[in-house]
């Protein structure tokens, strides 16, 4: 993976870096439909189409709702950010010709979720995610088959190669089923277990895809947080820019105590108001963002009061 781009967009950030996954989710302004009709579905994929190829992405699944579309797609190029610039502007003005309408079509910026692609089972869940949106919407009856919503990309990984459509990539789906060939029986067979995880599925079980910035490995997510830069500036958000500042804070920590020949228990064994504490509290304070609260807790200080009090006194003593 090379080292990504952290682009300052308005209050929040966007991580990109080339083989990037995203499960991208957008909502129509005002929660208001996107889609009036089956034709505007068809001009949203066929703009989703000329994306894929102006930008090189490959789509691993998607659902179309009434006011908001989930997108699961691959950056070989880094570029997230102008590819849905120019996807979801070109949607907006074709929709809007069409309907004689002006202004937006989508409520604020689109929410991207990193999709760790590593092949243990994070693809095959948010995909899975995406593919049962119409059954947990109840868009579907119980008996009816998930094949029978036409607005998703599901019912084409059941297609034969040559009918699907050419933007549509299937094979880490297939593998992280374990099937190995895209085959009639390979289909029938990565059929029966969708459908049998949407028998089982509980709504818990996608609590870490709904909400964050990033959903897999811990080794991967320490390695995008340590390339994140920091200094994106103050009026940015998001958990990106809060995890990336507290796994600096935790680089600052270690060296610390390093430094000093410390051990884990240590931080326990002093006091709260320790000078080295306090020391270690000021360098935290000087070179990172992480907040008084964490500052405290982190090197068992006690309250964000009793920390803010000394380090106050200490710099008043210097004066």
């Amino acid at each position: 993976m090379g080292a990504p781009n952290v682009l300052s967009m308005a209050r929040k950030l966007r991580v990109e870096y080339p083989g990037a996954i995203y499960h991208v989710l957008s909502r129509g302004d005002r929660r208001e439909a996107i889609f009036k009709d089956a034709q505007d579905r068809e001009r949203f994929l066929a703009t989703l189409g000329e994306a894929c190829v102006k930008a090189c992405w490959q789509i691993h699944a998607l659902c179309l709702m009434s006011n908001h579309f989930h997108l699961v797609v691959e950056t070989p190029q880094a570029n997230l950010v102008t590819g849905m610039k120019w996807f979801l502007g070109t949607y907006t003005s074709r929709f809007n010709r069409r309907h004689k309408f002006s202004g937006h079509l989508f409520s604020g910026r689109y929410k991207a979720l990193i999709v760790d692609g590593s092949g243990n089972g994070y693809l095959k869940k948010v995909s899975d995610y995406v593919h049962l949106n119409p059954a947990r919407a109840k868009l579907l009856k119980a008996d009816e088959a998930l094949r029978a919503y036409r607005w998703s990309s599901w019912p084409e990984y059941l297609k034969s190669p040559a009918q699907r459509w050419p933007w549509l990539r299937v094979d880490r789906l297939f593998g992280e089923y374990r099937i190995e060939k895209d085959s009639p029986v390979g289909r029938r067979r990565l059929e029966a277990a969708v459908e049998e995880g949407r028998r089982v599925e509980k709504g818990a079980d996608y609590k870490p895809i709904r909400r964050g910035w990033f959903y897999g490995a811990d080794e991967l997510r320490r390695e995008l947080l340590e390339q994140v830069e920091v200094k994106a500036g103050k009026f940015h958000y998001g958990e990106e820019l809060r995890e990336s500042a507290e796994a600096k804070a935790e680089r600052v920590l270690n060296e610390e105590m390093k430094r000093r020949k410390w051990g884990a228990e240590t931080l326990n064994d002093r006091r709260k108001g320790d000078p080295e504490k306090v020391a270690i509290a000021r360098r935290l304070r000087a070179e990172t963002t992480v907040t008084l609260e964490w500052v405290a807790d982190r090197l068992r200080m006690g309250t964000k009061t009793y920390l803010a009090h000394l380090l106050y006194w200490q710099r008043r003593n210097e004066l």
